[in-house]
């Protein structure tokens, strides 16, 4: 039934590229334009180096430095740290990554990748700084508030899903035994190369896919603003936070959606993730009511800022 039913989904967009192509070309040309002029040049080079913090084992040293910290703050192990210390600072979908990668090389257990899974996949702060609050919200004053906002739900809701993964402090700074360190040869580098242009390419495909279905799906006959404030810009989070932000008038509410959607990241990033977490044989399902329920508290912190503070 549900292979049908996305056969029938399938056939039901190749119609509509049919017979509209030119919204079809323009979200197709947006997207590729964004992936080229943005995510490219910003994704590609972290994803070529995290490649090979791992490959070479030189991931261990990043481990020993955050380890101390994080291990006792998350509950994770030493390789743990890392997988946090990316997922928060490099953006998506570079946690769920960086995660599956530690966990094909033996680095963490699958229960650990799975809970890494749950918090440390996230927008990155330069995003979060230059597009979503200087170039859309237009209010300096909001910089601090949001970052402090978007870094501490998923740091709160760990402490929610730990309890899930049966995660304990004792767990903490667990080392895994790693294969022998491996020099940075060309090989390796070659490899590390291609491993990020494969993987940005993947990225790349499905911010295309959705920026068309946002410009397919603005074709509808009516305008409900659920579908313009929540339907539309949770598809893909760059064109929906534009869209949200022009769509909503009063500030306080926009700050609010803003800051849901920045942190649930959108389908597109839903998907980008399925795909990179695919061969580690992680679940899904499970990642994406995390992200809802972190969304929600996101948002909660966010209106509490707006009625106490603001």
């Amino acid at each position: 039934m549900k292979r049908r039913f996305f056969m029938i989904l399938i056939i039901c967009m190749f119609g509509l590229m049919l017979v509209f192509p030119k919204p079809v070309f323009n979200g197709a040309s947006e997207g590729l334009l964004l992936w080229f002029n943005v995510v490219l040049p910003t994704l590609l080079p972290f994803i070529i180096i995290s490649n090979l913090l791992i490959r070479t084992n030189a991931a261990t040293l990043i481990a020993r430095i955050t380890g101390p910290l994080f291990c006792r703050l998350f509950s994770v192990s030493g390789y743990g740290s890392f997988a946090v210390l990316t997922g928060f600072l490099c953006g998506y979908p570079m946690g769920s990554k960086v995660t599956a990668d530690l966990h094909n090389g033996g680095y963490i257990s699958g229960e650990e990748g799975r809970y890494l899974l749950s918090f440390c996949n996230n927008t990155s702060p330069m995003f979060i700084i230059s597009y979503v609050i200087w170039q859309n919200m237009k209010d300096e004053s909001l910089t601090l508030p949001a970052i402090a906002i978007l870094m501490a739900a998923p740091v709160l809701c760990s402490f929610l899903f730990r309890r899930y993964y049966h995660m304990s402090h004792a767990a903490g700074g667990r080392i895994y035994h790693l294969p022998a360190q491996k020099a940075a040869s060309s090989s390796v580098l070659d490899d590390c190369i291609m491993n990020g242009f494969e993987t940005i390419t993947k990225v790349g495909g499905y911010i295309m896919l959705f920026s068309v279905l946002i410009s397919l799906a603005q074709l509808l006959p009516f305008h409900h603003p659920a579908l313009m404030l929540a339907g539309l810009p949770s598809l893909e989070i760059t064109n929906g936070i534009s869209m949200l932000c022009t769509s909503c008038s009063e500030p306080g509410l926009r700050f609010v959606l803003a800051m849901g959607l920045t942190s649930f990241g959108g389908w597109c990033s839903v998907a980008q993730t399925r795909c990179m977490v695919q061969e580690a044989g992680f679940p899904i399902f499970p990642y994406i009511i995390e992200k809802l329920v972190t969304a929600g508290v996101t948002s909660l912190l966010a209106y509490g800022y707006i009625v106490l503070l603001k």
